[in-house]
């Protein structure tokens, strides 16, 4: 069999691939890319982000007509299909595979359809769905192979009545009730998008709360919103069982509870696509759960390969794989290279959708002894009203010289919003000079990062809390005034 060979190997299409490959090709490498699927992009464009995040925006927007249209009634018609609540999606993985495709072109990468494996430390196998197995060798390899839905035996999924978080969309009809089963960041968001879509919505999960790793105050402005979505959350309690009955999906809980639903859906978490890629035949060591274990560049105990993404664990995001991607291929090459920027925001695409960067209180405390707080409510933003999403708020934290640590927000625009709190954070600013003495646009959403600066200064010269209003732009008209 002919050996292939080429600078880098990249085995897996998804967002960290996809960037390694450009990356290394831009830099006049030569670049082979496998995936196993028809088209690059992963899971988070065919089965996860992308899809999920359209099917979001119906729901917000069907909120909030709901919110601002003088009462009206905006529901959605029973037996309705989920594809009808999606239309703008084939338009936007259009569009996304031709641009993916036009960069993979323009940059001379080799596009190879198949399940690639290593059979020695140098050289990978890729069988493919026609013609005979080809063989790759390179001098440097990225794995970014992503993951897959954890199913636990007690919660069976069939993929018609019991669904993970890769196939809940291809459900045809919106039911009228789902179990969602986990309290994490798939979960929840499901939970919020099916709950405003009119489903009703029933969240187990072990904790006490959902999105645990959020501020309780961040937590507790989102459990809020469930009694208006239909969401009732069940803290405290396990899956024993699920099973189909021939009519509904019977879901017995640890608490001896019985549910009963149309669907159920698990979102347990997922486990990385180390499985079957013969990477023992590699030498790289990896952790119990099937983690590759790398250094800070994304480097393996076999110096030439490198993992990113969610095969490497925490903080498997799309947005950090990318930049992963990136640096594991100018490392490769011994290009200079900046330490790694800690300072990763985290957006969770729930209603009212929330994002952190930072430090949490707690940890603050905890390094620093003590720690500055100001808060914002959205309630105290005329730009949250004129857009009828009053509900949220921003949260500051400042280590005791001021320096600022950690930002949390939770309301409309919170994913966009947290940005300007990353650049604070990344410039080493405190917050009297990134906000205290700074103009924002009014009316503006970003108003709230000066508002709470002045709550934290007001806090801090009296001791007390303030007054919602203090410090806060005037309320606008009420309609009609």
């Amino acid at each position: 069999m002919q050996l292939e060979r080429f600078d880098l190997v990249v085995l897996g299409g998804g967002p960290g691939g996809q960037k390694a490959a450009i990356q290394a090709a831009k830099s006049g490498w030569s670049v082979a890319l496998i995936e196993r699927e028809r088209q690059i992009g992963g899971s988070c464009v065919y089965r996860g982000t992308i899809p999920s995040k359209t099917l979001r925006e119906t729901a917000r927007q069907l909120q909030k007509l709901r919110s601002t249209a003088c009462g009206m009634q905006a529901e959605i018609p029973e037996g309705t299909e989920i594809q009808a609540l999606m239309t703008r999606l084939n338009q936007v993985l259009s569009s996304h595979r031709e641009t993916l495709g036009a960069q993979m072109d323009r940059n001379g990468v080799s596009l190879v359809h198949g399940r690639g494996r290593f059979i020695d430390a140098h050289t990978i196998e890729v069988t493919t769905v026609r013609g005979p197995s080809r063989r790759f060798t390179a001098g440097n390899f990225v794995v970014a192979t992503g993951s897959r839905p954890r199913n636990p035996p007690n919660v069976p999924v069939d993929h018609e009545h019991v669904f993970d978080s890769d196939s809940i969309l291809s459900m045809v009809y919106l039911p009228r009730s789902l179990v969602v089963v986990g309290g994490g960041v798939i979960g929840t968001e499901y939970a919020c998008i099916f709950g405003a879509l009119g489903v009703k919505i029933t969240q187990i999960d072990r904790g006490s709360n959902p999105l645990p790793f959020l501020e309780p105050d961040i937590t507790a402005h989102l459990l809020d919103s469930y009694p208006e979505m239909n969401i009732e959350y069940v803290p405290g309690t396990t899956v024993e069982s699920a099973v189909h009955d021939g009519l509904q999906v019977v879901t017995t809980l640890s608490d001896g509870r019985v549910l009963r639903s149309e669907k159920v859906l698990a979102a347990l978490g997922r486990l990385a696509n180390t499985h079957g890629l013969g990477l023992e035949h590699a030498q790289v060591e990896m952790t119990q759960r099937g983690h590759l274990i790398v250094d800070a560049h994304g480097q393996s105990s076999a110096p030439h390969i490198y993992g990113v993404g969610d095969v490497i664990g925490f903080p498997a995001l799309a947005s950090a794989a990318m930049e992963q991607g990136r640096r594991a291929v100018r490392h490769a090459m011994g290009s200079p290279l900046a330490d790694f920027d800690p300072t990763i925001p985290m957006g969770i695409y729930t209603l009212p959708e929330a994002s952190r960067v930072g430090l949490t209180e707690a940890e603050a405390r905890e390094r620093y002894g003590d720690v500055l707080v100001g808060t914002a409510q959205f309630s105290e933003v005329s730009r949250a009203h004129i857009a009828g999403s009053p509900r949220g708020m921003l949260k500051l934290l400042a280590a005791p010289s001021g320096r600022l640590v950690g930002v949390h927000i939770i309301g409309d625009g919170a994913t966009e919003l947290v940005h300007i709190g990353q650049m604070a954070m990344v410039g080493g600013l405190s917050v009297e000079e990134a906000f205290l003495d700074r103009v924002f646009n009014f009316p503006t959403y970003a108003e709230a990062y000066r508002i709470a600066a002045l709550d934290l200064f007001n806090r801090q010269s009296t001791g007390s809390r303030p007054t919602p209003t203090e410090g806060a732009p005037p309320r606008p008209c009420p309609v009609g005034r």
